[in-house]
């Protein structure tokens, strides 16, 4: 057996295994559990997000000065009105004390999409 061909072919298959790891987890798509965990976190409470802004919605449609509302946060930028919304407390859900943000531009995007539209149409009611 020759020692320096088995040192070349160890030092090269560990080479390849270096290079292999730094273009998987550079442009492979690999991920480490850590990183795989905060995103499947990230996922869980954008989507539990999107739920709550449904029922968000739910408690603006018994606000009896919605219109008005509604017709105050056209004005906005896309970025303010989930903090409009947070303002007007629709976004706090039952049990809390305040408004989570996520929700509150959940429901901000429930609305422009509903706002968006109906804009042809002179009623602003919404349907949950």
């Amino acid at each position: 057996m020759d020692w320096e061909k088995t040192k070349f072919g160890l030092l090269s298959a560990a080479g390849g295994a270096v290079v292999l790891a730094i273009i998987g987890f550079n442009w492979g798509g690999w991920v480490t559990t850590g990183t795989a965990e905060a995103m499947a976190k990230e996922i869980a409470a954008n989507a539990i997000a999107e739920r709550l802004g449904s029922i968000c919605v739910g408690q603006a449609n018994r606000d009896p000065h919605k219109g008005q509302k509604l017709d105050e946060m056209k004005g906005k930028d896309a970025w303010e009105r989930g903090r409009y919304i947070e303002k007007l407390s629709w976004a706090i859900m039952p049990g809390d004390e305040k408004a989570d943000s996520r929700v509150a531009d959940a429901c901000a995007k429930h609305f422009t999409e509903k706002i968006s539209y109906s804009r042809g149409r002179d009623s602003l009611q919404i349907a949950a």
